[in-house]
Parts: structure tokens; C-alpha cells; sequence
């Protein structure tokens, strides 16, 4: 007897810790933290939506494609960095191909002999990020040599000048966190927001 109440003792114990931690950890902790994301960080805590004429068009978070549908690149656009995940967020990921295999090899230089002739420019002016891809597949930004290397072209098919074209780019410039995490970046649907809002604006 005095065995059976200790199990059922320490059964109801049990039962009721579950029951408490998951009340606190499954239903106040997230709600207390959505309620602080949306009172303190409301942009980021609903997505990081990016709109255009009034229109969402993106996250600032995710990258994703300027191309037409048959997946050739929209040239007026500035193009982003590869995605091994066709910028799929269900599907994030890397190619987990080693920087020896003979497949990424042929990409890489696949990918730089064709951006340096979309581009005008010789193979070896085409920076890392160009061609290969991040870890998630989505990474929104470039470096700023990659989107300066596309100035001529997208100014040419806007009819822009590159002196303008380029200060669009300079100005979103962003520096690493902290002044140290990371490189400086450029976000790609920013810029390209700002290229059609100035060109709404000439208009």
C-alpha cells in the first residue's frame, strides 16, 4: 500500500509539473514575448514586410528572385546572390556540396563566365558572392562589389545615369553590427525599390 501512494503521489506530482511548466513555457512565455515583439520591435515581429505602392512585395529578411518566368534575369534589376534553394524558405538550405566538388566547381565557373558577359567585365571581376550561395539559401544581401559591378548594366536599361545608379547603391550601403559583425552589405530589394521609387519620381 505504502509502495502503491508513493507512485501515485509522485505520478500526480509529475502530472501537475507538466502541467504548470506548460502553461508558463508553452502559453505565457510565447505570448509574453510576442506581446514584447509587438509592442518594441512591430516591423521585424510581423516579417520585415517591404511594400511598394502601397503593395507587399518582400521581406527585407528573404532573398528573393528579380527574373521573368522562364527564370532569365530581369535587367533592369539588380540580381541577387545564387540560392541553392531557388530562395524557397519550406526548403532553406545549402547545397552541402565541399568546395572541391567537381558539380559546385563547374557552377562557380559556370555561373562566373556567365555574369561576366551579362555584365561587360572580365571573369575575375566577379566577387565570391555572385557565385556561390549562402548557408540558408536566402541571404537578401550582396556585397557592395557585386551591386557596384552591376551599375553599368542596370543603368543603361533604365535610361539612368551611373553617376545616379551608383549613389543609389552607396547610400544603402549598410556597415557590419556593431561596427564589427559581419561585412558590409547591400540589401537587393531595397535597392531595387529605390531604383523604381527614383525613377517613378523623374517621371
Amino acid at each position: 500500500m505504502s509502495k502503491t501512494r508513493t507512485t501515485t503521489r509522485t505520478a500526480g506530482v509529475a502530472i501537475r509539473a507538466v502541467l504548470v511548466m506548460t502553461a508558463l513555457l508553452g502559453i505565457a512565455y510565447p505570448l509574453a514575448m510576442t506581446g514584447i515583439g509587438q509592442l518594441a520591435f512591430p516591423w521585424q515581429a510581423n516579417g520585415s514586410v517591404v511594400t511598394h505602392d502601397g503593395e507587399p512585395i518582400g521581406s527585407a529578411l528573404l532573398g528573393q528572385t528579380f527574373a521573368d518566368a522562364d527564370g532569365n534575369a530581369l535587367p533592369q534589376y539588380f540580381q541577387p546572390r545564387p540560392s541553392a534553394s531557388d530562395y524557397e524558405g519550406a526548403s532553406s538550405g545549402g547545397s552541402n556540396l565541399g568546395p572541391s566538388h567537381p558539380d559546385l566547381v563547374a557552377a562557380i565557373d559556370e555561373g562566373r563566365q556567365r555574369i561576366a558577359a551579362r555584365e561587360g567585365v572580365s571573369p575575375d571581376e566577379v566577387p565570391a558572392d555572385a557565385v556561390t550561395a549562402s548557408s540558408s539559401g536566402l541571404d537578401p544581401h550582396i556585397s557592395p562589389q557585386y551591386a557596384l559591378l552591376q551599375v553599368s548594366r542596370v543603368a543603361a536599361e533604365r535610361g539612368m545615369s551611373e553617376d545616379d545608379v551608383r549613389a543609389i547603391v552607396t547610400a544603402r550601403i549598410e556597415t557590419p553590427d556593431l561596427g564589427f559583425i559581419g561585412a558590409e552589405r547591400v540589401n537587393v530589394l531595397d535597392l531595387n525599390v529605390a531604383l523604381d521609387t527614383a525613377q517613378e519620381e523623374i517621371r
